[in-house]
């Protein structure tokens, strides 16, 4: 169960004017670590308006208290693949999604770019 979500650092830019042919969203895990019984998963989420038109970057990290056969396979995957379960992993992305989406309105409005829009959920696809 996901505890604890802060963000550390947020950049919005316009690199020029014009339309936005397109909205590329981006959520890249950079680090995770297990400790006392918790996950710490650092982040890094991007919103690429396309055709060069602006970016909105947002680090930070959240928290998860977890059992601890889940966090022992929480760490060896991250070890061996830099992957998480498929179900902590979509619980995850959709709390990084959601807090991002909703803090970036806010961020980008001041340098006139539209909200990025938060998608449908995150489901991690079965292989």
């Amino acid at each position: 169960m996901i505890t604890n979500m802060k963000i550390s650092r947020v950049e919005a830019k316009r690199m020029k004017d014009g339309e936005i042919k397109g909205l590329g969203i981006n959520i890249a895990l950079d680090e995770v670590s297990v400790s006392g019984g918790e996950a710490t998963i650092k982040y890094t989420y991007t919103a690429d308006y396309q055709e060069g038109v602006g970016e909105l970057t947002i680090q930070g990290e959240l928290t998860a208290k977890e059992d601890h056969k889940l966090l022992k396979e929480i760490e060896d995957r991250w070890k061996k693949e830099k992957k998480l379960p498929d179900l902590f992993a979509e619980a995850v992305l959709n709390n990084v999604n959601y807090a991002c989406g909703a803090n970036g309105t806010l961020v980008v409005r001041a340098v006139n770019l539209s909200p990025p829009m938060i998608p449908p959920r995150i489901e991690v696809a079965k292989k």
